[in-house]
């Protein structure tokens, strides 16, 4: 019997083939992301029945929203993505680095006001009596590249602590202490200056944990009167005022991206 001619192969071009599609988050994160305003205020603007997706009102900020599909607007105007902008602060000490603060205190953003600028994350933290270099962008990816645990981007301070410290307490510095869950230690630790009482030493993080530098000094009974964050990675805090910011070159950029 004469074979059944074979049916002929299908080829699918590139614009045929499903591509997987990007995951879908929660209506306020989206707004953040897309660099409008923080995540806490897009929830309440969200709450407050100002946000709009496909032309219907949103009141869950959680429900799961597409940037690039679904068409998202505040008060009635489309919110687009913003320009990707990278900036570099010299954070006085007393600022804290959110948005806003239910104690009234100071915030980063007051340095920002009347710069023009589209909504900024701060990249990791400096607390309030913390002072120096601070990154902030809207590019969120480029951010957790930065702030991931696996990073390893070194991070440098001066700290002036409120003892002469002798070489054993740096050696246990670098060696470390267990705090609860965490091991916490420096990558380096060595002495700047010293004077009657006081003295300056610089450590280098390669990890960021919560006050670690503070922690660990207290472990030891050493207090700290300033800590000043002075470059992370290549990137130095150099002369930049204290209060004032600039923005980072394409070069600076892409230090951090490699």
């Amino acid at each position: 019997m004469p074979r059944k001619p074979a049916a002929p192969h299908r080829f699918e071009s590139a614009n045929s083939v499903s591509r997987p599609r990007k995951p879908r988050h929660g209506l306020a994160r989206v707004i953040s992301k897309l660099g409008e305003c923080s995540r806490k205020n897009a929830h309440l603007y969200i709450l407050d029945g100002r946000v709009s997706v496909n032309g219907e009102i949103v009141l869950d900020p959680e429900m799961p929203t597409d940037a690039e599909r679904d068409e998202i607007a505040l008060d009635g105007r489309e919110i687009r993505a913003a320009e990707r902008i990278y900036v570099m602060m010299n954070k006085p000490r007393g600022y804290v680095t959110t948005a806003s603060d239910e104690q009234g205190r100071e915030t980063i953003y007051t340095l920002l006001d009347g710069a023009g600028l589209p909504w900024l994350a701060p990249v990791g933290r400096l607390d309030k009596a913390s002072e120096g270099l601070l990154l902030l962008s809207n590019d969120n990816a480029w951010a957790a590249r930065i702030t991931a645990p696996d990073s390893t981007i070194d991070k440098t301070y001066h700290v002036q602590i409120d003892r002469l410290p002798d070489a054993d307490l740096l050696v246990r510095l670098q060696r470390g202490i267990k705090d609860g869950d965490e091991l916490l230690s420096v990558k380096s630790a060595q002495e700047l200056r010293r004077g009657a009482r006081y003295a300056w030493l610089e450590i280098v993080l390669d990890e960021g944990r919560n006050r670690q530098i503070r922690r660990l000094l207290a472990a030891y009974d050493v207090g700290v009167l300033r800590l000043v964050r002075v470059s992370i990675g290549q990137l130095a805090l150099g002369g930049l005022e204290k209060g004032r910011f600039r923005r980072l070159s394409a070069l600076e950029v892409a230090a951090f991206a490699r």
